[in-house]
């Protein structure tokens, strides 16, 4: 993928850029481009095959209306034709407003916060209208997304892949992660939990701060799932805090101050968002530091399904 990619596609938006430079290379290209005049936007150049044009499509719209509802996201930009959505060389491409504030924090990083309690009550704050605001939402009826649900986690072909699959997995690990999915998927099965419309990824790096308030980026993975796998998503990164249950009841305070949460099943979202991660990787080993990460995200989640199961037994 080349700069060249994104110059072209940038006229369909009327910008002849003073620079482009690429910000992230993963599911997506991600060039931050700055026009003559001065503006700066977000250029997403989509991984061929990852997401479809309806459900991107589907993510901008929903984007669109968060951003009326005044929450503090990107606003996808229309071209000269009306379009959020454009094909180029068999790559979806789409232009979003810049966000200018900073990154919460970096993964495996310690987090560098001036009030760590009051940054984590602001994200819980924000998820909660996030998820008040999208309740609240007449969803189109072309509107599609992913959906991490019972078989989007657990199922026979789960959306990151199968983790107990990983070939990495250690043959005690194997039988350790078969057996919390099958206890999770039962759980599922039998109880009802909050469920609609979530980020699924609000990791330190998609939460910007500006100010006072908060902004979310990168909704690639957003769709339909548990409001309880958001909460898992955004508090996992910062288990190895040494503040992390002052953080995680800030957090939760933060969800309470707009919208009930019952925080009784966390523990099992905990594990479902760590397994996630495990088989995300397989298909990735040979990315630079794939391998590392993968022997990060199986000793992460070796020692939350043993808990799971261990209380599960206890019960």
């Amino acid at each position: 993928m080349t700069t060249e990619l994104a110059s072209k596609a940038l006229k369909h938006w009327g910008i002849n850029a003073e620079t482009i430079t690429l910000l992230a290379q993963r599911e997506n290209f991600v060039y931050k481009a700055t026009a003559r005049s001065g503006e700066h936007y977000a250029l997403r150049i989509h991984r061929a095959g990852y997401q479809s044009a309806i459900a991107i499509q589907s993510e901008l719209q929903w984007m669109g209306y968060l951003k009326s509802q005044e929450i503090n996201v990107p606003l996808p930009c229309q071209t000269a034709a009306a379009e959020t959505l454009i094909e180029i060389e068999g790559h979806y491409i789409d232009l979003l407003s810049w966000l200018d504030g900073r990154q919460f924090g970096v993964s495996t990083e310690p987090l560098q916060l001036d009030n760590r309690q009051a940054a984590f009550f602001k994200v819980g704050r924000t998820m909660a209208q996030l998820h008040n605001v999208s309740d609240q939402w007449t969803i189109p009826g072309n509107f599609k997304r992913n959906a991490w649900n019972i078989e989007g986690l657990l199922g026979e072909n789960p959306l990151w892949d199968r983790f107990w699959d990983n070939p990495a997995l250690s043959a005690n690990q194997r039988e350790l992660f078969i057996t919390t999915r099958t206890r999770a998927r039962k759980l599922l099965e039998e109880n009802l939990f909050d469920y609609g419309l979530i980020h699924a990824d609000m990791v330190r790096e998609n939460i910007l701060i500006s100010g006072n308030s908060l902004q979310l980026i990168d909704f690639d993975d957003s769709g339909f799932g548990y409001r309880l796998f958001d909460v898992a998503t955004a508090l996992f990164r910062n288990l190895k805090e040494p503040d992390i249950d002052d953080l995680q009841n800030a957090l939760i305070d933060g969800y309470r101050s707009l919208r009930p949460l019952d925080t009784a099943w966390l523990p099992l979202f905990m594990v479902l968002r760590s397994l996630t991660y495990i088989g995300w990787i397989i298909n990735r080993i040979d990315e630079p530091g794939a391998v590392e990460r993968q022997q990060r995200y199986i000793a992460e989640a070796t020692p939350l399904a043993e808990c799971f199961l261990r209380n599960e037994l206890n019960s």
